[in-house]
C-alpha cells in the first residue's frame, strides 16, 4: 500500500538537501516507504551484521560501497543504535553526501533518547514523524498544500476495520482477527524484550510492562503518577521516567492541559493515549483515542511540513468543565474538539471554552452519525459533526 509519506520524501528532496529523518513506531511502514520512493537506493540496516562491519570501517568504506552500487539515495535504518551515529552521519553527510546523495535516516525510537550532542547535526536534517494509517490518508492518498481538505466518505467496512484493527498497515490490510492477535503479541514482545532493553538503561522491564498495561486500561484519562506509583511500588520519578521511555518507543503519548486565559484551569496532569488505539477495549475511550491519534498525526504533519507551529492540548478546570482537545496554530487556539460515541446534544462547554480561548472553530465529533458531504470548517460556531466527515478533512 503506497503511503502518503512517499510523496512527502519526493517533495523534500526536490526542494532540500538536508537529511530526512523518518521516525515512527515499529511496523508503521517506514522502511517499506523509504525504499519504495526511489528504486535506485543503497540500504543499510544497523541490525544487519554486514552493515555494522561496514559502518564501523568508517565513512570512506561506506562511500566506496555506495559508489559501487551507483545509488542516488542512501537509507540508514536503526542507525541510532550505534553509539557514535551522530558523528558518523555528520561526517558522511559533510564529506560525501551533501552534494552527491539524498540521505534518509529511519528509526523506531524517538531520537530524544539519544539526544546528547545532537546539536552537531543542527541544520543538516529535517524531521518527519510517520504515523499509522488514518481516514484522511486512506481516502485522499495524495499530498496536499492545504492544512484542511475537502470531506470525502470512507466505506463502512474500511471505517470499522480501521477502528477495530488499528492503523498499522499489516493488520489493517489483513483484516483478520487471528492474524491481528498474533501481530499484537509479537509487537508487545519486540517492544518489551528488545527495544526497551536495547534503547534505554531501564532494568525494571517487568514493572514497565505492568505500567504499560495500566496505561492501556486508563487510556484517554488523566495520567495519575501517584496512583501508578502506588500500584507499582515505585517512586513517582521512576514512573515518570518509564512513561517517557514508553513515549520515546511510540507506545503512548501525553497531551498537556491548556491554561492560558482559562481561570481555575488544570496546569499539571496530562492525559495519556496509545499509538495503537486498537489496544483500547472500552468503546468510548477507543473512540477518543482514535480522534487523538488523528489530531496528533495532523499536528505533526503540519509542523513537519512547514505549515506553522502546531500543538495538541486538552482543557479542564477545577470546576470540572472539560473539552477533550484543543489544537493550536502558532501558539494560538485554532479549534476545539469534543468526542462522543452516540450523544448528539451539543456540549455547552464548547461554547464556554470557545469564548474563553477565541478558537475559530468548535466541533462535537460523533461516531454514530453518517457521513455528510459538508465542510466542517465552514462554520465558526459550535456544531455537531460526524466523525467520518471531520476526520476525513485531516491528514
Amino acid at each position: 500500500m503506497k503511503r502518503l509519506y512517499e510523496e512527502l520524501l519526493s517533495n523534500h528532496f526536490k526542494k532540500d538537501k538536508q537529511i530526512a529523518f523518518v521516525l515512527g513506531p515499529r511496523q508503521v511502514g517506514k522502511t517499506t516507504t523509504c525504499r519504495a520512493f526511489e528504486k535506485n537506493h543503497s540500504y543499510f540496516n544497523w541490525d544487519d551484521e554486514k552493515t555494522r562491519r561496514l559502518i564501523l570501517k568508517g565513512q570512506d568504506a561506506l562511500a566506496e560501497e555506495i559508489g559501487a552500487n551507483k545509488s542516488t539515495v542512501v537509507i540508514f535504518d536503526e542507525l541510532h543504535k550505534y553509539p557514535e551515529w551522530k558523528n558518523f552521519i555528520k561526517g558522511f553527510y559533510d564529506v560525501y553526501a551533501k552534494d552527491n546523495f539524498q540521505v534518509i535516516v529511519t528509526g523506531s525510537a524517538n531520537f530524544n533518547i539519544h539526544r546528547k550532542g545532537a546539536d552537531s547535526l543542527m541544520g543538516r536534517y529535517f524531521l518527519y514523524r510517520m504515523h499509522p494509517l488514518t481516514i484522511g490518508e486512506i481516502v485522499h492518498k495524495t499530498y496536499s498544500e492545504n492544512e484542511i481538505r475537502k470531506p470525502k466518505n470512507i466505506s463502512d467496512a474500511v471505517f470499522k476495520s480501521l477502528l477495530r484493527y488499528g492503523g498499522f498497515p499489516e493488520p489493517f490490510l489483513k483484516n483478520d482477527v487471528k492474524f491481528f492477535n498474533k501481530w499484537k503479541g509479537l509487537r508487545k514482545q519486540l517492544l518489551f524484550r528488545e527495544d526497551l532493553r536495547d534503547l534505554t538503561r531501564i532494568n525494571e522491564v517487568g514493572q514497565v510492562e505492568v505500567l504499560a498495561e495500566l496505561i492501556q486500561l486508563n487510556a484517554a484519562q488523566q495520567c495519575n503518577y501517584s496512583s501508578y506509583s502506588k500500584k507499582l511500588r515505585a517512586s513517582e520519578n521512576s514512573v515518570r521516567s518509564w512513561i517517557a521511555a514508553l513515549e520515546s518507543l511510540y507506545y503512548c503519548f501525553r497531551i498537556k492541559p491548556w491554561s492560558k486565559n482559562i481561570s481555575k484551569a488544570l496546569t499539571k496532569e496530562p492525559k495519556i493515549y496509545l499509538w495503537d488505539w486498537s489496544s483500547v477495549d472500552d468503546e468510548g475511550a477507543r473512540n477518543e483515542n482514535f480522534v487523538a491519534s488523528h489530531l496528533l498525526k495532523s499536528v505533526h504533519w503540519w509542523s513537519d511540513n512547514g505549515f506553522g507551529d502546531y500543538d495538541l492540548f486538552y482543557l479542564r478546570t477545577f470546576e470540572k468543565r472539560e473539552i477533550d482537545f484543543l489544537v493550536t496554530k502558532d501558539k494560538k487556539p485554532w479549534f476545539l474538539v469534543e468526542v462522543k460515541t452516540k450523544e448528539e446534544k451539543l456540549n455547552k462547554n464548547l461554547s464556554y471554552f470557545q469564548e474563553k480561548t477565541k478558537a475559530a472553530y468548535a466541533f462535537q465529533v460523533v461516531f454514530n452519525k453518517e457521513f455528510v458531504d459538508k465542510d466542517c470548517f465552514g462554520t465558526h460556531y459550535p456544531i455537531v459533526v460526524p466523525a467520518r466527515t471531520f476526520l476525513s478533512q485531516l491528514i
